[in-house]
């Protein structure tokens, strides 16, 4: 269910993939059996492909990987949650317009250039 930009990641390597991930990450959490999530996934997979190489873009399927999302308190699917260096910075529940991702996104990927280019 993901396509090329967009990632796997379970409880295993969460830590390693999302939270210490030198970019902002934003993560699906989505089920086989969920028809909203079907109808989110070409839109999470068109933000991965606009976004390459600003946003590293997960899935992570709440089936099979619980320890995750009870930490984050997903309670309902789909549900994205998007990460700036470990921190969860917004939240979107539910299927929703790619404007109303795009908008989220865009803030945080302004946010880390303008830290980048402070840093340079």
């Amino acid at each position: 269910m993901a396509g090329n930009a967009v990632f796997e990641v379970t409880d295993g390597n969460f830590e390693q993939e999302v939270l210490k991930s030198s970019q902002p990450v934003m993560i699906d959490f989505w089920a086989a059996w969920c028809g909203p999530c079907k109808a989110l996934a070409p839109v999470v997979d068109e933000i991965a492909q606009n976004y390459e190489g600003k946003l590293k873009v997960v899935k992570m399927d709440v089936d099979k990987n619980c320890a995750t999302p009870g930490r984050y308190g997903v309670r309902g699917i789909p549900t994205l949650l998007i990460f700036k260096d470990g921190v969860v910075k917004e939240q979107i529940v539910g299927y929703v317009p790619k404007e109303t991702i795009q908008k989220a996104v865009d803030k945080l990927v302004a946010q880390a250039t303008q830290a980048v280019k402070a840093e340079a």
